[in-house]
């Protein structure tokens, strides 16, 4: 038997996985309280709000697809907020910049995420707002434990704090210290709290009560607090002070939305993922061009240096071809012919090259900096996941099935504490997900108004047969769909049990542009665990990959739900940084 470092769960009540205990197990409590799978997952991701908030926040987003147990047609939720009116590439150049900053005001699109969960809850959810609210407003309130990566975050921008961002300093540093211990967040307690009450001063009905909620958060004193603050000069990661650009009418135009997902036949599964928006997409070019080259050997050399190379060619398209300024040819990106012709490129050593392809004879557009052309600002931004898998700013992620087959997969982020600084009425500070733009004009990501960033959030949703079978997802930046690669070739490809395949060793290329300021390039970068061995790791840098061999358990932060042919629920979570847990009964 392949030794696990935690059983696979399984049950037939209801299961939740997510990247922190607190949010599982308040998730399961809405399930014990008779709520549904969104209104679960919904209670989780405000839980994640307040328990992690170095990896997300109220001020960042959310995309999540979800099947009902009514209707098992994938639908995507797109919690991803757009850019400002005002964020135009002529604003950005004319401050000198060549870049979207990693931090600050500048790198704030319309928070999107609070929105999105209210909208969940007002179409697919059965429990009243306070009742789903109570956990993470109890955790606000009263306080929680801080888990150690916090205090560690808040140490290395503990000078810009004290120096340049003075309401984030008064909130995360105490006698010129980071907080640790147990921590309350009394200002977005209140927040929560005032929401609850617009809401309920709508009357009885449940869904008015959600619609006047989401009308408080855009137009109510959310968005006022928001137009007020967002402007302010502060210090971002170009090493000037820039006022942001999000105003009350930013926050009163954007609302989340429903849309279809992107589907990919793979082994006897269809998998669904967010639009070109996103990455998404790109898990399933992967898949299409790893169909074309039969079976991998994942515990081989041979193995790691094919899916490195797959998820090189995906990741160049990504490039070339994915974002929401862009027509995307996602039809011929799927398709086998183009699939099989992008499997040619594969050899037996490593590309150092950006290799995008030509679908429908079209020629490929990459960014300057991606073409060796414009080097960005080396000043520190914020990075996701570091070579050796250190998290400094990253995402969370959870997972819900419940016992009548409701399913989703979330994946919250941005919002990060270290993003922007905290406005104080609030309790929480914006996003920095305009980042991802790039200020050259004709591109597929190119910064325009009302557009949305080519974000890396990603979360998957699987189907057999037409039916709901496995929510996953990952948090990781740039990597997110790499380890969910691994993952489902392992589950669902080579038969692997959940928590087996979400514990087997992971690796990830960097042989792209990041999507991250300052949007560097590593060419031929390959990062894995060193629990690899030795001969894989000197095989694939004879073949020409360079290496960076990170910790033995530092790579992946998968969590999955599966409900199985019998109908057991099962579940898994990721033991990396011993905080994500999976629950269920």
């Amino acid at each position: 038997m392949t030794f696990t470092t935690r059983p696979t769960l399984r049950g037939t009540f209801g299961m939740v996985s997510s990247t922190h205990w607190l949010a599982s197990q308040s998730a399961m409590r809405i399930l014990e309280l008779g709520g549904n799978a969104f209104d679960a997952g919904a209670a989780a991701g405000f839980v994640l709000h307040v328990v992690e908030p170095h990896l997300n926040g109220p001020g960042g987003e959310v995309p999540a697809i979800i099947a009902t147990a009514d209707d098992p047609t994938p639908r995507v939720l797109c919690g991803q907020g757009v850019a400002p009116a005002g964020a135009t590439i002529e604003h950005y150049r004319s401050l000198g910049l060549s870049l979207v900053p990693g931090s600050g005001p500048l790198a704030a699109t319309v928070p999107g995420a609070v929105d999105a969960w209210l909208l969940l809850l007002r179409d697919h959810g059965t429990l009243p707002l306070s009742v789903v609210l109570e956990p993470a407003i109890d955790y606000a309130r009263n306080g929680h434990p801080l888990v150690p990566r916090i205090a560690d975050t808040i140490a290395t921008v503990q000078e810009l704090f004290e120096k340049h961002w003075p309401t984030s300093a008064a909130v995360w540093l105490k006698d010129r210290r980071p907080v640790t211990g147990r921590f309350s967040n009394e200002a977005y307690a209140a927040t929560l709290e005032k929401l609850v009450r617009e809401g309920e001063a709508a009357g009885a009905d449940r869904q008015a009560q959600l619609e006047q909620a989401r009308k408080t958060w855009r137009e109510g004193f959310v968005a006022e607090a928001i137009d007020k603050f967002s402007r302010l000069p502060h210090r971002d990661s170009s090493g000037e002070d820039h006022g942001g650009l999000i105003t009350g009418d930013d926050m009163a135009a954007f609302q989340a939305s429903w849309e279809d997902a992107a589907t990919y036949d793979w082994n006897g599964y269809t998998v669904a993922k967010t639009g070109p928006w996103g990455q998404g997409p790109g898990l399933l070019q992967s898949l299409a061009v790893l169909a074309t080259l039969g079976d991998v050997d994942l515990d081989s050399a041979d193995g790691v240096h094919t899916t490195v190379e797959v998820m090189k060619l995906s990741y160049a398209d990504r490039e070339a071809w994915y974002g929401d300024s862009a027509d995307v040819p996602l039809d011929t990106l799927l398709s086998p012919t183009y699939a099989a012709d992008r499997a040619k490129l594969i050899g037996p050593d490593a590309s150092l090259e950006l290799r995008p392809g030509s679908p429908d004879g079209r020629p490929p557009v990459l960014p300057s900096i991606a073409t060796g052309n414009e080097t960005g600002d080396a000043t520190t931004g914020e990075p996701t996941v570091s070579p050796v898998g250190e998290t400094r700013g990253d995402t969370c992620h959870v997972d819900v099935v419940d016992r009548w087959g409701n399913m989703i997969s979330a994946t919250p982020s941005g919002g990060w504490l270290q993003s922007s600084p905290t406005i104080p009425e609030l309790g929480f500070c914006l996003g920095s997900r305009a980042q991802m733009f790039w200020l050259e004009e004709g591109l597929p990501a190119s910064l325009a108004p009302g557009r949305r960033p080519r974000t890396t959030l990603t979360p998957t949703l699987v189907l057999r047969d037409g039916e709901p079978v496995m929510a996953c997802g990952s948090p990781g930046g740039d990597q997110q769909d790499q380890w969910q690669l691994l993952f489902l070739l392992r589950h669902l490809g080579a038969g692997m049990d959940l928590q087996e395949a979400i514990d087997a060793p992971a690796w990830h290329t960097t042989g792209f542009p990041s999507s991250f300021y300052p949007r560097t390039t590593d060419p031929g970068g390959l990062v894995l665990e060193s629990r690899l061995g030795k001969d894989i790791r000197d095989e694939l840098v004879r073949r020409g990959h360079v290496v960076t061999e990170s910790d033995p358990w530092s790579l992946g932060r998968l969590c999955a739900v599966r409900k199985e042919a019998d109908g057991v629920l099962a579940a898994a979570a990721n033991p990396r940084g011993m905080q994500g847990y999976a629950v269920g009964r």
